[in-house]
């Protein structure tokens, strides 16, 4: 049952078994912000994590930033059209090399260069140049220029962060030794790359900042029964009674039947339905099924009761029809729906009158959010 914060109860960890009274994560998870500094390392540091599209960044040289956390990465497309990932930082002293380039609008360099003190890598991270001043000893008296030592390209390089993909999709993982990403992928791999996501481009990106926790809006998303009554035009033309809810390790699947067939030319994969593919920690694919498109989201946490919502929309083409501007209408209002849904929620949590909540029995998609989160805080 529902453990309220009245001094007599105890909250528990998350059971395994969601018929148990103590299925859902303690209240405090979602509003201490020692809460929110643990996750930055137990969470976004261990697991892999969506970095951006590899569309956005077709030739030598492009590059965009992307900040998880407290770290500041650079993604790049080599000399040899691999995708990698970096850290923002000089291996010199320390300081940020480039600005914040959104993947939106993703910049071109021959070398990386840090402003500070000129040290330039190529696009592999190796060490490339640094000015005379790192080579000759000719303001320090107590040295001679044969004295100073010569800079290890590799030993100087860039410091390099773990990167693998799902189709186009880039991932990135901060662990020393984190496990294959395939692995917390699971079935998800196969599924979205038997797709041809990377024929579509990113043809528009909306950000919003929400007042709850990211994990708030992650249960929210997972489950859909508080469709029928807070998205009511959405769910006129599905079939949420044949709908179907998949749990896989680190991801699940929210399949949403139509209630009429839709023109095979209006979706990207074979089903007759909508898919939402949720991974976890916080990335979202979502195949619409009246779309020939697709879309992502990242629930990217700011603080213990705020997050930044990025949701990109991929077509065909670039400049969208008139069709796919109302399509993006539509799913903008699904979005600002949910909000006012996740926002009251926080503030529920927030007021402290309850420990530990109680989910339900469809809601399992919900409690594998809190499971992992809750074994990830243990690890």
């Amino acid at each position: 049952m529902t453990k309220w914060n009245n001094g007599l109860d105890e909250v528990e960890r998350v059971s395994p078994d969601i018929t148990d009274e103590a299925n859902a994560l303690p209240a405090r998870y979602f509003t201490d912000p020692a809460v929110h500094e643990m996750e930055k390392e137990k969470v976004f540091g261990r697991y892999w994590v969506y970095a951006g599209h590899a569309n956005c960044i077709p030739e030598a040289g492009d590059y965009f930033t992307r900040t998880v956390g407290d770290r500041e990465i650079i993604v790049l497309r080599n000399h040899d059209g691999d995708v990698q990932a970096f850290y923002n930082v000089c291996a010199h002293r320390g300081s940020a090399i480039v600005e914040d380039t959104p993947m939106t609008d993703p910049d071109n360099a021959r070398r990386i260069q840090c402003p500070y003190h000129l040290w330039t890598y190529d696009l592999d991270g190796d060490l490339a140049s640094t000015p005379r001043s790192f080579e000759e000893a000719r303001l320090n008296p107590d040295l001679e220029d044969e004295d100073v030592p010569e800079l290890d390209a590799e030993e100087n390089s860039l410091m390099e962060v773990h990167s693998d993909r799902v189709g186009p999709f880039v991932f990135v993982n901060f662990a020393d030794d984190p496990m294959p990403l395939e692995e917390q992928a699971g079935k998800l791999k196969p599924e979205l790359e038997s797709l041809p996501l990377e024929e579509y481009q990113l043809a528009r990106r909306i950000v919003s900042e929400v007042d709850c926790n990211w994990k708030v809006f992650g249960g929210n998303y997972s489950e859909c029964d508080h469709c029928q009554a807070n998205h009511q035009d959405w769910v006129r033309d599905l079939e949420l009674l044949d709908s179907e809810l998949e749990v896989n390790d680190y991801h699940w699947v929210l399949h949403y039947k139509h209630k009429e067939d839709v023109d095979d030319e209006m979706r990207i994969h074979d089903e007759h339905e909508a898919q939402f593919h949720y991974f976890w920690p916080n990335f979202a694919v979502n195949m619409y099924g009246t779309a020939d498109g697709y879309g992502t989201y990242i629930v990217d946490p700011i603080d213990e009761g705020r997050f930044q919502l990025v949701a990109d929309y991929y077509f065909k083409d670039a400049e969208l029809t008139a069709e796919e501007e109302q399509f993006i209408r539509t799913s903008r209002q699904l979005q600002e729906e949910d909000f006012e849904l996740v926002e009251r929620q926080q503030r529920g949590l927030k007021s402290g009158a309850i420990a530990q909540a109680q989910l339900g029995p469809n809601e399992h998609t919900v409690h594998k959010l809190h499971l992992l989160a809750q074994e990830a805080y243990e690890a």
